[in-house]
């Protein structure tokens, strides 16, 4: 038998998940400064959510942490990418004086968001929309897929004292689901046969984002980094498992050769 509000929050879910998925595809599909600026505002907002779950007296310090985030984000993009790195730490740097606690936390968390951020705004340019919009599939079936499996199924938790709601069947779930992109994908496009299982492996690192997350939750004592979305909680809590992907993409990126791929 269902458990009493078991599904409560699946309606809000749907409405504002399909609302961003929208505003994704059209804007990863425009690219350019349409997809660099989505960035950028995500970006800055998750800078925004850390530095109000670290220090949640801070807020001014918090809202400029989020701004400068944001900014630097376009202002890398406009220079060349050698200067990148070094432009994208200061704001995460600064933010270790300003917030005055838990200063790898943020720094940690910080450098993975600003460098997501302008990393998946390049990734656009070089490779362009197509490998995009598999790793957004993959995230999005990760979730989704997990999300009904872990409650229909239910089972043994995947890891209680860090994401206590979390089960392995649900992250079960979120694997076959990646693969069967793959497999969708590798249909309509020339992508190789190794795509299944890199969709796997690229499911595993959104739900080690998620985790991570989950982790700081916990520690910080709160059940979401905001109020921002309704049913999702704030960004972070919506894009950990994206942050956790593109981190691991452009990470290969740098290792292998990346083809093009066509529909």
């Amino acid at each position: 038998m269902a458990q009493p509000g078991k599904w409560e929050d699946l309606a809000p879910r749907l409405a504002s998940g399909g609302a961003m998925a929208g505003a994704g595809v059209a804007l990863i599909w425009l690219g350019g400064a349409w997809f660099t600026a989505l960035c950028a505002i995500v970006g800055g907002l998750m800078i925004w959510e850390l530095a109000r779950m670290i220090a949640p007296e801070r807020r001014a310090e918090a809202l400029a942490l989020g701004a400068v985030g944001a900014g630097v984000i376009v202002l890398a993009r406009l220079l060349p990418p050698v200067f990148a790195l070094p432009l994208l730490a200061a704001p995460a740097l600064v933010g270790v004086s300003l917030l005055r606690r838990h200063g790898a936390i943020f720094v940690t968390f910080a450098l993975g968001i600003l460098i997501a951020s302008f990393g998946l705004s390049l990734f656009r340019d070089s490779y362009g929309a197509v490998w995009l919009f598999w790793l957004v599939l993959v995230v999005i079936a990760t979730d989704v897929f997990g999300y009904f499996g872990g409650r229909i199924i239910g089972g043994p938790k995947f890891w209680p004292r860090v994401s206590p709601r979390k089960t392995w069947s649900g992250t079960l779930s979120g694997w076959v689901a990646a693969a069967l992109i793959g497999v969708l994908f590798r249909q309509f496009t020339n992508a190789g046969v190794d795509l299944p299982w890199i969709s796997v492996v690229l499911s595993m690192a959104s739900q080690m984002g998620d985790v991570a997350e989950s982790a700081v939750k916990r520690k910080m004592g709160v059940k979401d980094s905001s109020n921002l979305l309704p049913g999702h909680g704030g960004l972070f809590d919506r894009f950990d498992g994206l942050l956790g992907a593109a981190l691991f993409m452009l990470l290969v990126a740098q290792i292998v050769y990346v083809p093009a791929v066509r529909f």
